[in-house]
């Protein structure tokens, strides 16, 4: 038995298909069935049932299961011991970002530059992506930290999640536009065609949970991957953007104006990482390092509208 055969046990597992969790570990799908069949003859017993699509743990397979996810922790576990003893710090760092997290306000390239000048011998992968998608890679380890957006469907308590800060979420409309207030109500929201993040990132979560509450849909006419380019498709008037809040000069200056929702829909960045697995010391500096600049952020400004970026 191999350790790297439990690992492959264990993601086919959480993958409950063999075709994912072969791209998942980047082998040939034949390869893998062929190491859990070896796995499954060394120990004399089925661990996975194949006559369904869905593959599924057999009994035993549930009973290993623990067992193989606590040897392959303990491994881990052994290297980060004899780093952490040693001072030595190397390896991968694996960082997970909304776009939004590189603006003046959360300055995560200041980060990840003062750690690579202090620690050169680590390397680092930066990932941008949606708050949902970074959120499957930190249930699967396949990111250490990542900073994202809450889009309030998060329940996984494997997952630890630490607020940077919140932001009330606003819709921008044309600055010409007329039959607007100073608010806006959900309904009079799903009134007009809406511009949108697409589903997986943060706001657009809170916005349809919030939505689903009032019980209205929102119709949405344009969706798009950056703030700049929904406040530019409000500017022109082709519908109204739901996006954080922006400066009234910053505002002006692109052709739209703020109007507030009612009730309030509040954004929320958030730090986040595995705490079921064992970090390693590289990524446990890092980690604290963004602690350290939360603080700075926190007493900041609360808006996150990146120039080129998603929130």
């Amino acid at each position: 038995m191999e350790l790297r055969q439990l690992r492959y046990f264990v993601t086919v597992a959480e993958e409950a298909n063999f075709t994912r969790a072969a791209a998942r570990l980047h082998l040939a799908q034949p390869g893998l069935s062929a190491q859990i069949r070896q796995l499954e003859r060394e120990l004399g017993q089925q661990l996975l049932d194949r006559s369904t699509r869905s593959v599924t743990l057999t009994p035993v397979g549930a009973a290993v299961l623990d067992h193989a996810k606590a040897a392959l922790a303990a491994a881990q576990q052994i290297t980060h011991t004899v780093d952490e003893f040693t001072g030595l710090l190397r390896g991968h760092v694996r960082v997970g970002l909304i776009s939004g997290a590189a603006n003046d306000e959360v300055d995560m390239a200041r980060v990840l530059a003062d750690y690579h000048r202090d620690h050169p011998q680590i390397a680092i992968s930066l990932t941008e992506d949606t708050s949902e998608a970074m959120y499957a890679a930190l249930r699967h380890c396949e990111l250490d930290i990542a900073l994202l957006g809450l889009t309030g469907a998060e329940d996984d308590p494997a997952v630890a999640l630490e607020t940077v800060f919140d932001t009330a979420i606003v819709a921008a409309v044309a600055a010409d536009a007329t039959g607007f207030g100073d608010r806006i109500t959900l309904a009079e929201l799903c009134e007009h065609p809406l511009i949108c993040l697409p589903r997986g990132t943060g706001i657009r979560g809170v916005l349809e949970k919030a939505c689903a509450a009032a019980g209205v849909t929102p119709d949405v006419a344009f969706e798009g991957a950056a703030p700049p380019l929904l406040l530019r498709l409000a500017g022109h008037g082709l519908g109204v953007a739901v996006v954080p809040p922006l400066r009234p000069a910053d505002a002006a200056a692109i052709g739209v104006r703020m109007v507030d929702i009612d009730p309030v829909i509040t954004g929320r960045l958030a730090l986040a990482w595995n705490r079921e697995r064992p970090l390693s010391p590289a990524a446990k500096v890092l980690l604290g390092q963004v602690r350290i600049a939360m603080g700075g952020w926190k007493g900041g400004d609360t808006i996150f509208v990146e120039r080129e970026g998603r929130a």
